[in-house]
């Protein structure tokens, strides 16, 4: 049995009944099944995808990426979610790390990928649609139509693979997260209880499924559950609202950033939200103020804190708890452990801080053809998230900051080594840093400083050019302040903390 099972089965009992909602249409149980059967048929017989091989996917939420996922976890196969945001380099670092053997790609990413196409190697191109056809790359609709003999046995299981999703790591270089159908079985049961899910609710997504929020904090348990996905290609606030008051969901998550963008927008104050049961934030520490604006509204809003290789939901907060345990992220999910422990891995009393360590059967298998970054996360059992926090005497878990120096921005991971790595590539720079920096709509931005040659004057906002191309402009830094020299300590290491003290002083003026 796999997770594939999920669709036959609700085409067996409720055939007629909507699966997913996109751009007004309306998949239903049946026809889900159907297509999950025919790109299992295609990967198989004409793609040749088997066990173990990756498949890569570059562009917007679609319902066909859901029947790939479903699809891949059939023959055992595993999904490469590639983040359209990023720049080509980037695309070619995570399909070369992680061998993936064919490309998905919709009409709207085919142009960038053509700038690396000549470096795919062995990695076959499949356009989705007709108008993201490259020269001779293959058609998905035009193998849909190729008659098939039969279909192959299915070979994918609960314990197969079935995700492998990009996070940054400890060295700035990306790390592949290596997820099992398991734990994303696990990680449904997860949030069934968090929100009570049933076969009456309709899910709005908008988060971007590259991320495992968006595709698994409701996304993939609205299936498991038999209820409606109604799945937004890409968050924009005007077709947010338009989406509350056309399909009246029941559920659905939204980063800070997004929260903010939705009660700027014109109609905000009279939008009609009592549909929703609850609406859920996390990604980042959230504001008080952003949860105040739901709940004025009479909608509790539910925190969930996890990550890439937590599935995510490890740590949330209930509807019942929600109003009074505003700036908790709540307790561990049914199915998911949590601890505070110090730096030796010993548990710390209540009310001090610790980092947060998880454990349960959603969490992910390891890290891509990373053994030593998985040995380092995982000790004794227990996954290290690198996360502070503490748990109160009532057993609620409260997140203070973060041990590694990733920066949140708008629900995006951006890790300062790789902006570094840009700047320090700039002949006339030597020293270069880069810090988080608060920002009002995206809850962070990156911030950097440099050190250039004492003989050397550069233009500032001239070496923001340094990174197009390179990096996605969500990890752009937002500023880049020359200084006489970093801060360091008597080991010669840089102190960040009062870099990011002294850009903030220096950018507040």
């Amino acid at each position: 049995m796999n997770i594939s099972h999920w669709i036959d089965r609700w085409a067996c009992y409720t055939p007629d009944k909507a699966a997913i909602w996109f751009e007004g249409d309306t998949i239903t149980y049946g026809q889900l099944a159907d297509q999950v059967a025919d790109l299992a048929s295609v990967l198989a017989a004409e793609l040749n995808v088997g066990p173990g091989d990756r498949v890569a996917y570059l562009g917007y939420n679609h319902p066909r990426f859901l029947a790939l996922l479903f699809a891949c976890a059939r023959l055992g196969a595993v999904v490469v979610p590639l983040n359209y945001r990023l720049a080509p380099p980037e695309h070619l670092f995570v399909l070369r790390d992680s061998g993936a053997t064919i490309l998905f790609v919709d009409q709207d990413c085919a142009a960038s990928v053509e700038t690396i196409r000549e470096q795919l190697g062995d990695c076959r191109l499949v356009a989705t649609e007709s108008g993201a056809a490259r020269g001779d790359c293959l058609l998905l609709p035009e193998l849909l139509r190729k008659p098939r003999a039969g279909e192959r046995e299915i070979e994918g299981a609960l314990d197969s693979p079935l995700l492998l999703v990009y996070t940054s790591g400890t060295t700035g270089t990306p790390k592949g997260a290596l997820i099992s159908q398991s734990a994303i079985l696990w990680n449904a049961l997860n949030s069934q209880v968090m929100y009570d899910l049933r076969r009456s609710d309709d899910v709005l997504t908008t988060l971007p499924f590259f991320h495992v929020g968006g595709l698994n904090i409701q996304t993939t348990p609205a299936l498991h559950a038999g209820a409606t996905v109604s799945l937004m290609r890409a968050f924009e606030p005007a077709a947010f609202i338009h989406s509350m008051v056309e399909r009246r969901p029941t559920l659905t998550v939204l980063v800070p950033a997004q929260i903010l963008a939705v009660s700027e927008h014109p109609e905000w104050d009279s939008l009609d939200v009592s549909s929703l049961r609850s609406m859920t934030t996390g990604s980042t520490m959230v504001p008080s103020s952003m949860l105040e604006l739901w709940h004025k509204r009479g909608i509790p809003i539910l925190q969930c804190y996890g990550c890439t290789e937590s599935c995510p939901i490890a740590i949330h907060t209930l509807p019942e708890n929600a109003a009074s345990s505003i700036g908790s992220v709540g307790r561990p999910a049914m199915y998911c452990e949590a601890r505070i422990a110090d730096d030796d891995g010993n548990d710390v009393p209540d009310g001090e801080a610790g980092e947060i360590l998880l454990r349960g059967p959603n969490m992910f298998r390891e890290y891509w053809g990373n053994s030593k970054a998985t040995e380092r996360s995982f000790r004794d059992g227990w996954f290290h998230t690198g996360d502070i926090g503490y748990r109160s005497e009532e057993g609620y878990y409260y997140v203070v900051d973060r041990k590694i120096r990733m920066i949140i921005s708008g629900g995006e991971n951006i890790y300062p080594a790789q902006l570094e790595g840009v700047l320090l590539d700039h002949p006339d720079i030597d020293e270069a840093a880069v810090v988080a920096y608060p920002d009002e709509r995206w809850g962070e931005v990156a911030v950097a400083a440099v050190v250039t040659h004492s003989d050397k004057t550069l233009d500032m906002e001239g070496l923001k050019g340094l990174f197009e191309g390179r990096l996605g402009r969500l990890k752009h830094p937002r500023h880049i302040v020359a200084l006489p020299g970093l801060p360091r300590n008597a080991m010669g290491k840089v102190v960040y903390a009062d870099v990011q003290a002294t850009l903030a002083s220096i950018l507040a003026d």
